[in-house]
């Protein structure tokens, strides 16, 4: 691994795309990673970016959907916007809304006629069992914001998001990569787990918050997607540009958003030693 990848990762991780408006000031930059305040510049970009490569994924006839990247995510609106019809998973009772699929034979019933726009279906599940909808009910899975990385089971996440899509079906992933992995040890001072983590085979990370979360490279992502039999479309960091130099350009010129969205749009780097999230997708074979 780069020395240098700790320090762009020390700038660009995020673990949610929700932060409440006046976050307290992190006590360390690990701790940063655990903070986002989505109305500073980068998080600002950050978002952009992540929402217009979603536009740029999703299937351009309208279908049926499953978002598996926990309600704080903001890709939902966009889909539906776009005609798709949307099955999100909420985390509990608690927080889900009124409405919810209605459950026949134990296999949640999807409607295949769409509207424009489409309609949110919100249902209780979890992400790590899908048992509850039948194979092949949905023309493509987003499991953005890290939810396979919360999965520590990834394998077998990955088997059930393909059972449950249709043959040529796609799905959208984002994963913490090794870069974010390294950075997260470094800054808690693991500096034996560290010397090893180049080579694991999995990476499991303690994250500030006390959570554990699984960090990848670009070659262990396409063999996990494989294994699952999944065929891998691509796979890129999700940002290459750099908080400091995103905070710099804003603050020089704040209409500047839409051009940086566009720099990084442009970038051809696919190299995992960049970033701290992969994003992926994948397609099920006919």
């Amino acid at each position: 691994m780069r020395p240098s990848s700790s320090s762009a990762a020390r700038e660009q991780a995020s673990p949610r795309g929700d932060a409440a408006a006046e976050p307290p000031p992190p006590r360390s930059p690990a701790a940063h990673f655990a903070t986002t305040d989505s109305l500073t510049a980068y998080w600002r970009f950050y978002w952009a970016v992540a929402g217009t490569q979603l536009a740029r994924w999703l299937p351009e006839e309208p279908g049926v959907l499953l978002d598996m990247s926990a309600p704080d995510f903001r890709g939902a609106p966009r889909a539906l916007a776009a005609g798709h019809d949307v099955v999100t998973l909420l985390p509990s009772a608690e927080t889900a809304p009124r409405r919810t699929l209605s459950l026949v034979n134990g296999s949640a019933q999807v409607p295949r006629r769409r509207r424009s726009p489409g309609r949110l279906r919100p249902v209780v599940g979890d992400p790590a069992n899908l048992d509850g909808f039948a194979p092949g009910a949905f023309d493509g899975v987003i499991a953005d914001n890290r939810v396979l990385s919360r999965q520590l089971a990834t394998e077998a996440s990955l088997a059930e998001i393909a059972r449950v899509l249709r043959p040529g079906g796609r799905t959208l992933i984002c994963v913490d990569s090794v870069v974010l992995g390294m950075a997260l040890l470094a800054e808690q001072d693991c500096w034996p787990e560290l010397s090893f983590a180049a080579g694991a085979d999995v990476l499991l990370v303690p994250w500030p918050d006390g959570s554990i979360t699984r960090c990848f490279t670009a070659e262990q992502l396409t063999e996990l997607l494989a294994g699952a039999g999944l065929e891998v479309e691509w796979i890129r960091p999700r940002t290459v540009l750099s908080a400091s130099t995103v905070e710099h350009m804003m603050e020089s010129d704040p209409r500047a958003l839409n051009r940086l969205v566009e720099m990084e749009l442009r970038a051809e780097e696919s190299d995992d030693y960049v970033g701290v999230h992969l994003l992926a997708s994948a397609r099920r074979p006919d």
